[in-house]
């Protein structure tokens, strides 16, 4: 599903502003922009993101939640999404969303690519006017959360989106239990602070495996790293996610976890969390 391009006339203001003008009147209509970063990759942060933005969605309504897919050369959120092989398409107001079964407006490289096995080769410079270009020149209209998913470590393409995004609430930060992914979370934690953008918190993915048999956690990692990590870096600690084998198998069918699998603890774990983060950007 996607917006009619005859619905979305351009105004008088986008014609003659400039890229960095439009990117401020684009963002101006986003209520809470959250960026989604982890300071190494394999932790599961697109899968977070994502069930993030569907609970979002849920909790807010079709076509209130965007969720921009800033990780060039390795998109996976239209897999999780559902939405393979979806296309842009474009008008004279500018580049409109994909719309996900839940209402989610998506953008992401993918949706440019020829094909699945294309890889984008491209230097720093040319991946930060693409990103850009993504933030300024997309339709995302009234949104209330649009969530950016940005490629692990501190980089060009978490610097400029940071860099970009005007008065961004804030990064969510995901780690896993593990003390290596912990001591590079602090790096992601010290990122965020030297560019001044708030820390809304960490989330711990894969946080213990929950029995089907008798609902106990077993421990499968060194548990309760996102948490000390959090105290001892004087950031909020935002929830443990349990790892579910529906949560894989869901997202390689293209169908949020928190969608099918409503009542399981690692759904709940995601309310919770969901629930904490609007109560800190929305009061």
């Amino acid at each position: 599903m996607t917006e009619s391009i005859q619905e979305k006339p351009q105004s008088s203001s986008e014609k003659k502003a400039s890229n960095d003008e439009l990117l401020k009147i684009r963002m101006g209509k986003v209520k809470h922009k959250i960026a989604v970063i982890s300071g190494k990759g394999g932790v599961g942060k697109t899968l977070v993101t994502v069930n993030l933005a569907a609970m979002l969605a849920h909790m807010k309504g079709a076509g209130k939640v965007g969720l921009l897919d800033a990780d060039i050369h390795g998109p996976c959120v239209p897999k999780m999404l559902g939405l393979k092989g979806s296309r842009l398409e474009s008008g004279p107001p500018g580049i409109f969303p994909v719309y996900s079964d839940g209402g989610i407006k998506v953008v992401s490289m993918a949706f440019l690519l020829p094909s699945d096995d294309t890889p984008v080769v491209w230097r720093g410079p040319v991946k930060m006017g693409a990103i850009k270009q993504l933030l300024s020149e997309v339709v995302w209209g009234e949104l209330d959360y649009l969530l950016v998913d940005l490629p692990p470590g501190t980089g060009d393409e978490p610097l400029t989106v940071l860099q970009l995004l005007p008065e961004a609430d804030g990064v969510v930060i995901v780690t896993i239990p593990s003390e290596v992914s912990g001591d590079v979370v602090r790096k992601a934690v010290t990122f965020a602070r030297m560019l001044k953008v708030p820390v809304l918190g960490i989330i711990e993915n894969m946080a213990g495996l929950v029995c089907p048999h008798c609902g106990e956690v077993i421990e499968v990692f060194v548990g309760g790293v996102g948490r000390r990590v959090a105290v001892d870096m004087g950031v909020p600690f935002l929830g443990a996610i349990p790892i579910d084998p529906g949560i894989s198998s869901d997202s390689d069918c293209g169908k949020p976890f928190v969608e099918e699998h409503p009542d399981s603890a690692a759904a709940k774990a995601f309310g919770e969390i969901v629930n904490r983060i609007v109560e800190m950007v929305e009061k």
